[in-house]
Order: C-alpha cells, then sequence, then structure tokens
C-alpha cells in the first residue's frame, strides 16, 4: 500500500547555526547570533506583511460588502438623482473588486513563497509543531452522500456527548484547551452536529441556549476555512485561529460576528420551515383522521355549504334541515346531501338509541324524496 503522508516537507530544513564550520579566527558564537537575529528579523518582516495583506483584504472585503449594499438599494429608485448615483455606485463597486482580486493575489503569492522558505530551528520549536499531528494528501477520491451520511452517523454515536460539551463552552481559552485535549472533535462532522443543533433548540425556542451553541459552530467553522486556506489538517491549525482571535484584531472579530449573526439569521429560517413543515404534516394527519366513508373531508364539505344547511347542522336540527332542502334544486340538494353523507356529515340510519331510529330513518327517506331518489 502506497503511504499517503508527504515527507517532501522535509526536504528543505536549515541546519542548526552550530553545524556550520566557521574560521578558526572567526568569533563563532557571536557570528551565530547576527546571523540568527538576521534571520528572525526576516522572519518578524515576512510575517508582518502577511499580516498586512489579510488586513488590506479584509478592509477591500469590507469596502466591496458596502458598495454592493449601496448598488442594491439605488437600483430599486427610479430619479434620475438615484441613477446618477447608480452608475457611480456600480463604477466604485467594479473598481473595488478589481482591488479585492489584486490583494487576493498578492496574498496568494505571500503564501506560495511562505512554502518554499526552509524550516529552520526557530519555526520548528514554535507550538504549531509540539503535536504529532501530521500533514496528509487529501484523497483524490470524492465520498459519496451514503458514505458522508455513515461517516457523519458513527461519529455521532461516538463523541455526541464531547460535542455538546464543546458546543455549550462560553470562553476562548476554555474551548482552546477542550480541543488541545480533545483535537479529533476538529472536523466537518462536529460542524455538521453542531448546525443541527442549533436548528433543533430554535424550534424547541430555547433561544438563549442555541445563540452560544451557534458561537461556537462559527468557531469550529472558522478552524475548518483556515485549514482549508493553510491547506493543512485543522488539527493543526486551530490553535492558530484562537491565537489571532484572542489578540482582539477588529477585522477579524468583525468577520466572526458577521459570519455568526448571519448563521443565526439562517438557522431561525430553516427552523421555520422546519415548524412549517410540521404543521402541515399534522394538519394532513388530522384530515386523514376526519375523512367521512367517501373520502372527503368534513371540515372543508361544511364550508361549501349554503349557510342555511351550515346553520342546520350548527344547531343539529333535522326538521330544518328538511326545510332547507326543499328550497334548494334538487340537483344541488342532491350534491349537497350526496358529499354530507361522504363526508360524515350526515350519517343514513344512525342513531343514539332505539327511539329516535324510526323518526331519523323517515326523515331521511324525506330527504331522499326531495332529492329525487
Amino acid at each position: 500500500m502506497t503511504s499517503r503522508i508527504d515527507y517532501s516537507v522535509w526536504d528543505h530544513i536549515e541546519v542548526s547555526d552550530d553545524e556550520d564550520d566557521t574560521h578558526p579566527n572567526i568569533d563563532t558564537p557571536s557570528l551565530f547570533k547576527w546571523r540568527h537575529e538576521a534571520r528572525v528579523e526576516r522572519m518578524d518582516q515576512f510575517i508582518k506583511a502577511g499580516e498586512d495583506l489579510e488586513k488590506g483584504l479584509a478592509e477591500s472585503k469590507r469596502k466591496l460588502t458596502e458598495a454592493q449594499k449601496k448598488t442594491k438599494n439605488l437600483s430599486s429608485s427610479v430619479t434620475d438623482d438615484a441613477k446618477a448615483e447608480l452608475s457611480k455606485a456600480q463604477a466604485e463597486e467594479k473598481r473595488l473588486k478589481k482591488e479585492e482580486r489584486d490583494w487576493e493575489k498578492k496574498l496568494e503569492d505571500h503564501r506560495r513563497e511562505e512554502k518554499k522558505m526552509p524550516w529552520n530551528v526557530d519555526t520548528l520549536c514554535k507550538e504549531g509543531f509540539s503535536k504529532s499531528v501530521m500533514n496528509v494528501k487529501p484523497d483524490v477520491k470524492e465520498e459519496t452522500e451514503e458514505q458522508k451520511e455513515q461517516k457523519h452517523k458513527t461519529f455521532v454515536e461516538k463523541y455526541e456527548k464531547e460535542i455538546k460539551h464543546f458546543g455549550m463552552m462560553k470562553r476562548w481559552d476554555d474551548s482552546q484547551k477542550y480541543l488541545s485535549d480533545n483535537p479529533h472533535l476538529v472536523c466537518e462532522e462536529t460542524a455538521n452536529y453542531l448546525v443541527i443543533m442549533c436548528i433543533d433548540l430554535e424550534v424547541e425556542e430555547k433561544k438563549a441556549l442555541m445563540e452560544q451553541v451557534a458561537h461556537q459552530t462559527i468557531v469550529m467553522q472558522f478552524i475548518l476555512e483556515l485549514a482549508k486556506s493553510l491547506k493543512v489538517d485543522p488539527r493543526g491549525c486551530f490553535r492558530q485561529f484562537f491565537d489571532k482571535i484572542k489578540t482582539a484584531d477588529q477585522q477579524y472579530q468583525d468577520a466572526f460576528n458577521d459570519e455568526l449573526e448571519s448563521f443565526k439569521e439562517r438557522v431561525r429560517g430553516r427552523a421555520k420551515i422546519r415548524i412549517e413543515r410540521a404543521m402541515k404534516e399534522y394538519e394532513e394527519e388530522e384530515r386523514q383522521k376526519r375523512l367521512g366513508p367517501g373520502g372527503l373531508d368534513p371540515a372543508e364539505v361544511y364550508e361549501s355549504l349554503p349557510e342555511e344547511m351550515q346553520k342546520c347542522f350548527d344547531e343539529k336540527d333535522i326538521a330544518m334541515l328538511q326545510t332547507v332542502i326543499t328550497k334548494l334544486d334538487p340537483t344541488e340538494a342532491k350534491v349537497h346531501m350526496k358529499r354530507c353523507i361522504d363526508s360524515g356529515l350526515w350519517v343514513p340510519n344512525s342513531r343514539a338509541d332505539e327511539g329516535d331510529d324510526k323518526e331519523e330513518d323517515a326523515t331521511y327517506e324525506e330527504l331522499n324524496k326531495e332529492m329525487g331518489d
């Protein structure tokens, strides 16, 4: 079986400074110190450049979102001033889209350069390397829907308690420590379960609890998105998310909050749809229970009757019904009574007791006569 582990990442590691040979007349410790300081400075500058690019891209996306909202609002107006403003807004939106693409390209180039950089004693000693989580190449073959469903089911059966515990957490530090102790939870299955959990809580009208679990859902989603962008195992980069979110980077925090609010709105929408569907299913079940011997719904038939006939059924007055029938067109009367029988509103030969039997049978025969039977 071919190994899936990518060993090529180890091909360009810088050796430790003290492995270099130097001239005996050179102050070796000083040389190592200067080399190290120069390398650390280069690394710091490179990292800062990447952070500046991320901030620039985030700001560009924010401006573009505002421009798109402005364009959308102006599109609905028909005044001349609005049309002129719309033209300017569309031009600005086009410019900002190009600016966003430029930022994305710069950031992509920066990340490409980062991957080419050799590892050294400083990068190897960072926290990201302290855990034995190996980055592996993803499978080329995608899982089928059935496989994904079975994988999710198996995972939830095994770790449901731990996922729920994570969903109830509130503090960044607690969440980070819990994932450090349970790195297997950093995956799509956890995120998917938390989404379902949010919808269930909203349906149950446990709104405050839903919002708490929604927060943890977006935490997991941000970690997974970070892993995708870095093309690494999410278990190896979740600390980077917490480091960034806890430094109070305003743009990153704003992006997180925006996504959280958007997610909660989607949860409320899905919960509403689920409730409406459940109500329709319940109403249909009740309707099926009501259906008469001819397959008609008594409630629907009652609503279709003339007001005078409705009153007869309201008051359960057979004599009044007979009088009303005589006033109707025979064909119309026959149709109404046939529908009443098929829906169970009128039950021929029914009786509450023996004493009422003959009277009710005679009355039905009279009604039939009126209908031409």
